[in-house]
């Protein structure tokens, strides 16, 4: 058997074990914020990404890219945000053919009331945890596999 096919115990149980905490973390905040706001989990991460832009905004593009989401996901969920007044699309003025997502006030509201709220559980679920050295790692460890994928260019 070739061994290159398969994770060695150890590999394994970081892998699995990165994967759990993952999911299990992403599902305890998204639950969490969905008690304690209006917003869903997406909600969020679209509002953090466009109000940490330069002027509350970003290409629609540039939106996917930063949240890693497909194209059709994105548009399908702008779309549901838009129609709760939390974000607005509009033609970009320099490429007509392009639209740029903008946070409405509503958005804005949303999220700085949500926000506390869910840095507090960051913190209890997971900064509270670890020693300001097991940070660094994790940073560390994050930033080369971050580093490593943002060499892949996925095929047109």
């Amino acid at each position: 058997m070739d061994d290159n096919k398969w994770l060695a115990a150890h590999e394994d149980t970081a892998w699995r074990s990165l994967q759990e905490m993952h999911r299990r973390l992403d599902g305890e905040l998204a639950r969490r914020l969905s008690a304690e706001s209006g917003l869903s989990y997406p909600d969020y991460v679209v509002l953090v990404a466009l109000t940490a832009s330069e002027g509350d905004e970003l290409r629609l593009f540039e939106l996917g890219e930063r949240l890693g989401w497909e194209k059709s996901r994105l548009s399908h969920h702008i779309t549901r945000m838009v129609k709760r007044d939390l974000v607005v699309k509009q033609r970009c003025p320099e490429d007509q053919r392009g639209w740029s997502v903008v946070v409405t006030r509503h958005g804005r509201d949303e999220i700085e009331a949500a926000a506390p709220s869910h840095v507090e559980a960051v913190r209890e679920l997971f900064v509270n945890l670890l020693t300001r050295d097991q940070l660094a790692v994790v940073a560390e460890v994050s930033n080369s596999v971050l580093a490593r994928l943002a060499d892949i260019r996925p095929e047109d």
